[in-house]
């Protein structure tokens, strides 16, 4: 049974960075994919990068440019590195994954197709 754990939130001025990252623990890391996701209150929870089993990454339009996914398969983690972060960045993130996923860039990154979820960890960005 697969599982991933997140660290690394907190609370960060506009135009900082930050770093989360994901620990996946369970077999066979590297036949799964995995996303970031961030939720704010009263708002859809909404993709924001995703790494698939191929190494194959997507990143939502709103973060291009400022944050990068990386996946280590020999320490099985996905690492979001924020940079340039905005007020409306805050909220929180959430990791999750799911075996044998490709990345489609024909539609958003889509939270209804991930099965394992993390319990998040909290982003505040202020003004």
């Amino acid at each position: 049974q697969s599982q991933v754990m997140e660290s690394g939130g907190g609370s960060v001025q506009a135009g900082g960075s930050l770093t989360l990252s994901c620990q996946f623990s369970g077999p066979s890391f590297d036949r799964y994919s995995l996303a970031w996701f961030r939720q704010a209150p009263g708002v859809e929870r909404e993709g924001i990068a995703m790494v698939d089993f191929t190494g194959t990454t997507k990143y939502a339009e709103f973060v291009k440019g400022r944050f990068t996914a990386s996946r280590n398969n020999d320490k099985n983690t996905l690492s979001l590195q924020m940079s340039n972060l905005k007020p409306e960045d805050t909220g929180m993130y959430y990791c999750a994954c799911r075996g044998f996923l490709r990345v489609d860039d024909r539609r958003p990154i889509d939270p209804t197709e991930f099965f394992t979820w993390g319990h998040g960890t909290q982003v505040t960005v202020s003004s």
